[in-house]
């Protein structure tokens, strides 16, 4: 082995390096139809037996085995995987967080998502109106609301509505005035916690006498 060969070896950053000669880089039948071959493959059509006969048909003179030793370092190329979609119970929450306290990242992906689908846009509008008329008390606006929802093909937010006139009254007062049966509903809760605790093992006097002492 020569001087030259040994400093050429050592010189090589890579292996393709080592790889020089009257043989490489000379033109073949195939340099014309590269990058349709390129376009081909990155449209998602990897089988190269289909690619051979499409670039015959455009011209090409050469054998299959080409196209295919050509085609080859594309499929061992790694290619990083797709993002994953995120899941409609991420999206939903998405749409019922307050807009202000969503973090940048997930507001881009919900903005992105909604622009794909009017229908879904329109919704996430109705529903965070209905979120500023419950947090806000603003009652007096459920009426106009109520029409625009009307307006909206949205099926799911149509029954909903169907349940809320069918007590408006009471719905209306919900969203308006400040009191709320939450302090009741507290009690009930923890009554049944202390029930399910001594279930089965004593009579409403003991448990009588537990609520009270747990008061």
């Amino acid at each position: 082995m020569t001087y030259r060969t040994v400093q050429r070896l050592a010189d090589a950053a890579r292996p393709e390096d080592l790889f020089q000669g009257q043989w490489q880089n000379r033109p073949t039948k195939l340099d014309d139809f590269k990058p349709y071959l390129h376009e081909r493959w990155a449209e998602g059509c990897t089988n190269a037996w289909t690619l051979w006969e499409e670039v015959k048909a455009h011209g090409y003179t050469g054998g299959y085995g080409a196209v295919r030793a050509y085609l080859q370092p594309f499929r061992t190329t790694p290619t990083s995987p797709a993002a994953r979609p995120p899941s409609p119970r991420t999206v939903t929450s998405w749409i019922l967080t307050h807009p202000d306290t969503l973090p940048e990242g997930e507001r881009l992906k919900l903005r992105s998502i909604l622009a794909g689908c009017p229908e879904l846009d329109a919704l996430t509008g109705h529903v965070r109106a209905f979120g500023k008329m419950l947090t806000q008390l603003q009652g007096d606006q459920l009426p106009q609301w109520i029409k625009a929802v009307r307006a909206d093909n949205l099926p799911s937010l149509h029954t909903f509505i169907n349940g809320l006139e069918r007590d408006l009254v009471a719905v209306t007062a919900g969203l308006t005035l400040p009191w709320s049966s939450g302090v009741v509903e507290g009690h009930v809760n923890r009554i049944k916690m202390i029930k399910r605790q001594m279930y089965g093992r004593a009579g409403f006097g003991l448990l009588r006498k537990r609520v009270l002492l747990a008061s």
